[in-house]
């Protein structure tokens, strides 16, 4: 009989004959390159996100119900607040490890966001989106937009000053859709804002059950969808073929280097959790509807919502005393959903625009595809920009410059500057590649010059 402690792999394949689908699964083949760890980052920056909301969870209070403070942050001493707001104070303050916990599932999820979006641009600038990766690309985008809305639940749980400001923002742009956006609003808030006190309690389920269960199930899928399709490959060398993969092996080569970027990530997250702060809600108070501040700014992945909702000119679609489409709608939902509908046809618009069906394992250099990578550079400025401005009450406050003008340039410089990068982009992507033309030319002219002083130098000596 075979023993499970000193032949563990025997042991299993006798009783459930995996090991042909264990050897094709340690066989899988990583790309040597960094960029490719992008998604990796993405992936443990997610574990670090359960790990320390599991600890956050145990201590988390979801109510609104108002209380007295006498905790240990003498400066709020007898302010009336909401359990919720107590607890994440009583978090920070009070329970040993509680803001580095805090801080660091903080950061976790800016990471999270970060490395998702980064690994989108480098699927994006290297064709990795075309057949038959499709699919895997609108995952992608399905994941990064769900992992916006977690963020944007996870901090208006708190119920601090900011969050709640950022709450009521998010109640009136859903009040924009035209015809549901009322009803839909009250069915999810159960009554005008601030809302039904079960709120609260919906949006934390939501927020640690329902969508990162959502979160778990596309990242899984895409996990599925990267391993039957496998990655792309950049075109180092002739052995990278649109048929042939060239990498390192899951077992023993890439599972170490994984383990100890694993473990990287997980530290750096915690080390930034315990060295810089981040949302210190303490200095912003609990939240009640007639305060507001100057200068408030939510987590920087909703930055470019922001800049939408107050770059866009003040006007509504009117039927007689009737508002159709309230201001807010522009800004804060059609925005957003054009960003998302561009990026959901980019394989399928190139596609057309090319003429190319053809199946593509071998990733492109932003240089090989100069109306692709100028397109990109254009969209990503002019999202930029937008996000921009929804800094621009604090470069007031930073450095005086007035909202006024701020507005007025960001107004032109959103359609100027990405139709200038476009151009600029596209015609040195092309230099490029004349450049590369001109040196292979050279490198070719060089060798033939070499290969006929070679074939004389035989003559030379025989005449010797």
């Amino acid at each position: 009989m075979t023993d499970p402690f000193v032949e563990p792999v025997r042991f299993i394949d006798e009783r459930t004959a995996a090991a042909p689908q264990m050897r094709k699964f340690m066989r899988y083949l990583f790309p040597d390159h960094w960029s490719f760890l992008l998604g990796e980052v993405a992936l443990y920056a997610f574990l670090v996100l359960i790990a320390t909301g599991i600890y956050l969870a145990l201590f988390f209070d979801p109510s609104t119900a108002k209380t007295i403070y006498h905790g240990s942050y003498t400066p709020l001493d007898g302010v009336r607040m909401s359990d919720a707001f107590k607890s994440v104070l009583d978090i920070s303050l009070t329970y040993k490890g509680g803001l580095l916990i805090r801080q660091t599932h903080h950061w976790a999820a800016d990471v999270f966001v970060a490395a998702i979006l980064m690994h989108l641009m480098r699927v994006f600038f290297t064709g990795a989106f075309r057949k038959p990766r499709e699919l895997t690309w609108i995952v992608g985008l399905l994941l990064l937009f769900t992992a916006l809305l977690e963020g944007y639940m996870g901090y208006s749980l708190v119920d601090d000053l900011l969050s709640g400001m950022g709450l009521a923002i998010g109640y009136g742009v859903g009040l924009s859709i035209p015809v549901i956006g009322g009803p839909a609003m009250l069915a999810i808030f159960g009554a005008p804002f601030p809302g039904n006190p079960h709120l609260w309690s919906r949006m934390y389920i939501a927020h640690v059950f329902l969508v990162p269960v959502l979160l778990a199930t596309l990242i899984g899928v895409h996990l599925v969808l990267v391993m039957a399709r496998h990655h792309t490959q950049f075109r180092e060398s002739v052995r990278h073929t649109q048929k042939r993969i060239v990498g390192v092996p899951l077992f023993p080569g890439q599972a170490p280097r994984s383990l100890a970027l694993m473990l990287f990530v997980a530290g750096l997250l915690f080390l930034l959790g315990g060295l810089i702060q981040i949302n210190p809600i303490w200095q912003w108070g609990p939240y009640e509807p007639w305060l507001g501040t100057n200068g408030a700014q939510p987590d920087w992945y909703l930055g470019w919502l922001i800049g939408a909702l107050r770059l866009m000119p003040g006007f509504d679609v009117t039927i007689g005393h009737y508002t159709l489409i309230p201001n807010p709608f522009w800004g804060g939902v059609l925005f957003p959903l054009v960003v998302l509908g561009v990026l959901l046809a980019v394989p399928f618009a190139e596609r057309r625009l090319t003429g190319d069906r053809g199946v593509h394992n071998l990733a492109d250099r932003p240089r090989d595809a100069p109306g692709r990578t100028a397109f990109g550079v254009a969209f990503l400025s002019w999202v930029f920009l937008i996000f921009a401005f929804g800094a621009a009450d604090r470069i007031f406050v930073l450095w005086g410059l007035s909202y006024n003008v701020q507005l007025f340039v960001f107004r032109i410089a959103i359609w100027v500057i990405p139709a200038i990068l476009y151009v600029v982009t596209r015609r040195w992507c092309r230099a490029l590649q004349v450049a590369e033309e001109v040196e292979a030319i050279q490198e070719s002219a060089e060798e033939d010059i070499r290969s006929r002083a070679k074939a004389r130098a035989p003559t030379a000596a025989g005449g010797r």
